[in-house]
């Protein structure tokens, strides 16, 4: 670390700075740090950039412009060329939560200033990987449908028969073939999880690098394979423009009868009336997290059907995250002023994902 503690700025709202940064992380970034916060309150969207007045502007450009980090999140403005130009020390942008996006960055300009951009959300990967691998388990097991009928009071074997069960008959995720559609941070901690399980493995992932699949000991094919040959297929792909629909009654139609479809992803990724129709057929059972829309609606077909179990979009949603997502900044600050390589850092790659390309 240099003599000089390199002065660093968080800008975002109150929620952030009461929930994010707690003692020990506001401990850890003061020791090495000249560290400082201002509120700014702008909308965001996962989506799309926000959009500030000139007012609030001029205050973001004035707290940014002595910088050598800056540390963005929910309730920032767009960190944009202007900003980056009037930042002359700048070298160092972090988002603490932007979905692997970071729509409050100007990507290209800062790629251009050849500026460190970093992006902590796989913070949150952490249980959503715990949760597919649950709602796998859940799925094979057919609890969904037992808990309906406990909860209704019902038998589940009135006849204490289970040989028709697919709780009975695929209840095991041992020795599994299982899909993965997209690999990314969340992927590969799963990957992890399913070792124990000894697992056969494969994924579609059109963006991953090939030396991934031996490291982590997995076949890599289309979705197509996926769709057709898995016993258990799990949905981690984030939501671009490209995976939006991605997977439709064609590639439904594709899932064997007793397979388990996991989607811990976006509900928008599986044309939901496609969804539904496949699932009518009651030939294989869905755990799902998410939905399209949310929240999932009081009359939709989904919530009635005995093959489903469903969650309100909890995987990655839990008390450890968000003071995860700084810790894990502070761990990136420290090695890229200490003159190490940080690990999460955005790219190309991502800008291309953001647009779908």
């Amino acid at each position: 670390m240099n003599q000089r503690k390199p002065k660093i700025g968080l800008a975002s709202n109150q929620n952030v700075r009461d929930n994010y940064l707690t003692k020990e992380n506001l401990i850890r970034i003061e020791k090495n740090f000249n560290f400082k916060w201002e509120q700014f309150d702008e909308d965001s969207s996962w989506d799309e950039s926000p959009d500030t007045d000139k007012k609030v502007k001029e205050r973001f450009v004035n707290f940014c412009k002595d910088l050598d980090a800056l540390i963005v999140s929910h309730g920032s403005p767009l960190v944009d060329h202007e900003v980056l130009e009037s930042a002359k020390n700048l070298k160092f942008i972090g988002e603490l939560e932007g979905d692997r996006f970071s729509q409050r960055i100007d990507l290209e300009s800062s790629f251009k200033k050849n500026l460190n951009v970093v992006d902590t959300t796989h913070g949150s990967s952490y249980p959503v990987a715990e949760w597919a691998l649950a709602l796998s388990i859940i799925g094979l097991k057919n609890a969904g449908y037992h808990f309906r009928k406990m909860i209704n009071g019902e038998i589940s074997f009135p006849d204490n028969d289970r040989t028709n069960d697919p709780g009975f008959i695929m209840g095991e995720l041992w020795e599994r073939k299982v899909g993965l559609i997209g690999c990314g941070h969340i992927g590969r901690r799963l990957l992890s999880f399913l070792n124990p399980f000894n697992t056969e493995n494969y994924v579609y992932d059109p963006y991953l690098n090939r030396d991934v699949a031996d490291i982590y000991q997995f076949t890599q094919t289309s979705l197509e394979y996926i769709m057709s040959n898995m016993e258990v297929i799990i949905c981690l792909a984030p939501l671009t423009p490209k995976t939006t629909g991605m997977i439709g009654e064609k590639e439904l139609n594709l899932i064997k009868p007793g397979s388990i479809l996991v989607n811990v992803s976006r509900g928008a990724i599986i044309q939901t009336d496609a969804l539904i129709k496949r699932l009518s057929k009651n030939d294989i059972i869905a755990s799902l997290d998410v939905f399209d829309p949310e929240p999932v609606p009081i009359d939709s077909t989904i919530r009635k059907m005995e093959n489903v179990f469903l969650s309100p979009h909890i995987a990655g949603v839990t008390e450890r995250c968000q003071p995860r997502f700084t810790s894990i900044m502070i761990d990136e600050l420290e090695r890229f002023f200490s003159g190490h390589k940080t690990k999460y850092n955005l790219s190309d790659f991502t800008i291309s994902n953001r647009k779908g390309l």
